[in-house]
């Protein structure tokens, strides 16, 4: 963050600098021809137009005046000069340098770039009058008569200047290289595929390349017939970008009309590219203030809901405008794309702590659902009684009552072995059910049957939940007259759905109590939300038959 502060000051500060050269400019004018004399100061272009006109591969001449008033003698003039085609640099009719090579009848045209610094002989840099001359062809691009631009400046600020901006965008542009990697290792490794995570790492991505095409021009040589498509690549870049961005907004806050938000800016971006064709600057200008209305209306909307964060990034999208406003566009618009992923981040940092909150939780449920399950078969009243009912099986029949000690022994083993896991295998669950069982056949000394049908062993449920439903069964339910109450636990699997049914063949007692669910039925929800979220439904209900619980598991649950 200083880093990013020291880096707009600077650049403010790099706006406000003033130049150390002073000079008038006069208008450019233009004659199609190659004429020596057309080089000189001394003659007279009263007759030249101002306007080039179409030259095909013919030599014409460019001619600028401009009165120098001022500049530091002990540092080097430069001039620096931006226009299309191949051309010949004279200073007071001096050659002082060259840019591509001109078409001639032997040979075609060596295209020269759209912008070149040279440096001015201190002997012709006297404060005065002066003709910057450039003798020129255009053999590409023929139907764009562009003008030409000149500007004198000291040579090392001319060379030194794109190196500072450079270095600056470069370190920008390496943040977000590595912000679009680790979001899309974030992404890609991560159990929940969160759409805002991805989406964040394409904008990065996307910031990174808008970057390396707006000052690759510094690093690689473009002749000016690859001029325009630099600017395509920024254009289609910025559509990109503004696209997604308020995208990302409506993913973060919520926006239930994401679809429409997504084609209304389509259709707007594309509208906006049509009728600015051409006109590259101006189109990226506007595609960027379409991408800020957007994001503003969809932040707003969200800081009217009292959506977490909402205030801070509207705040931060307000930010950005005023620094557009006060900065030259190149400039403006960099920092304004900075603090708008800044507001992304500070979104995401906000869903992380949220998921950290969250993942917390869930472990301390998960803690209390495991004490849960051995207080369920440690409580005091299920002891004393079991132990009473023990002591009286070994007594009278101590065969059976050593059965009775094995199958309670068997139980807490297979209990404490569930106790760390959150899902098990159901065939280990029906064990644990059918040891339960035979302990509660012996306290109870009531017949109890578990009958399964369709049940894979293999497939993993959370612990002691059919464990619990039994013991529903087992407290509020009569045995019929032929004193046996028998469980029937069916399983269905259709695609990626699931359905279990235990079904209690009993007498069900009168209900009793307030009508709230059990501590039994607590568990067994809270057991199925840690296992599953939201695709789960919990159903317990009497039936004819007697008792019905219904446990549904998957997508459209």
């Amino acid at each position: 963050m200083a880093r990013l502060l020291f880096f707009c000051v600077f650049l403010l500060a790099l706006t406000s600098c003033k130049s150390e050269v002073r000079y008038e400019e006069a208008d450019a004018v233009y004659r199609t021809g190659d004429d020596p004399r057309w080089v000189t100061p001394q003659y007279d272009d009263a007759g030249w137009k101002p306007e080039r006109g179409p030259t095909g591969s013919q030599v014409f001449w460019v001619r600028n005046w401009v009165i120098l008033a001022q500049r530091n003698p002990k540092i080097p003039l430069g001039l620096q000069v931006g226009t299309f085609g191949a051309f010949e640099v004279y200073w007071d009719g001096v050659l002082i340098g060259q840019n591509g090579e001109l078409a001639t009848r032997q040979r075609t045209e060596v295209p020269g770039t759209e912008s070149s610094s040279y440096l001015v002989p201190d002997s012709l840099a006297k404060p005065g009058r002066h003709l910057v001359a450039l003798r020129s062809t255009q053999a590409y691009l023929n139907h764009e008569e562009r003008g030409t631009a000149i500007r004198l400046e000291s040579y090392p600020r001319l060379l030194r200047a794109p190196l500072i901006v450079m270095s600056f965008m470069n370190l920008m542009a390496g943040a977000f290289l590595i912000a679009a990697i680790y979001y899309l290792f974030l992404f890609s490794s991560g159990s929940r595929k969160e759409p805002a995570i991805l989406v964040f790492s394409i904008i990065c991505l996307l910031f990174f390349a808008l970057l390396i095409a707006e000052y690759i021009k510094f690093y690689v040589v473009i002749p000016y017939p690859r001029f325009y498509l630099r600017l395509e690549v920024i254009g289609w870049l910025t559509f990109a970008i503004s696209l997604l961005v308020p995208l990302y907004f409506a993913i973060q806050f919520g926006f239930k009309r994401k679809g429409l938000l997504t084609g209304l800016m389509l259709a707007v971006l594309i509208g906006i590219y049509l009728i600015n064709f051409n006109h590259y600057d101006l189109t990226a200008m506007r595609l960027s203030y379409a991408m800020w209305l957007a994001s503003v209306a969809v932040v707003a909307a969200a800081t009217v809901q009292q959506a977490r964060g909402g205030g801070v990034v509207l705040a931060g999208l307000l930010a950005s405008a005023v620094v557009n406003y006060f900065l030259v566009y190149d400039f403006g618009l960099f920092i304004c794309f900075t603090l708008i992923v800044l507001c992304m981040l500070y979104l995401h940092a906000i869903r992380v702590r949220a998921m950290e909150n969250e993942r917390q939780a869930a472990l301390l449920l998960s803690s209390r659902l495991k004490l849960e399950l051995l207080k369920k078969n440690i409580q005091p009243h299920f002891i004393k009684n079991t132990l009473t009912s023990m002591l009286d099986w070994v007594e009278e029949a101590p065969k059976e009552g050593a059965v009775f000690i094995q199958a309670l022994a068997r139980e807490f083993d297979i209990l404490n072995d569930m106790a760390e896991a959150t899902l098990i295998p159901v065939g280990q669950e029906i064990e644990l059910c059918r040891h339960h069982l035979q302990v509660m056949e012996f306290r109870k000394e009531i017949g109890y049957e578990l009958q399964t049908t369709g049940i894979d062993p293999t497939d993993l449920m959370p612990p002691a939940i059919f464990h619990t439903v039994l013991e529903n069964g087992i407290t509020h339910s009569l045995p019929p007259l032929d004193g046996r109450i028998v469980f029937k636990l069916h399983f269905e699997h259709r695609g990626r759905h699931k359905r279990y049914t235990l079904l209690t063949c009993a007498r069900n007692r009168p209900e009793s109590g307030n009508g709230k669910p059990s501590t039994g039925f607590h568990y067994i929800e809270a057991r199925l939300r840690e296992s599953f979220g939201s695709n789960w439904e919990f159903c317990s209900e009497a039936v004819p038959e007697g008792w019905l619980t219904t446990i549904n598991i998957g997508p459209a649950a």
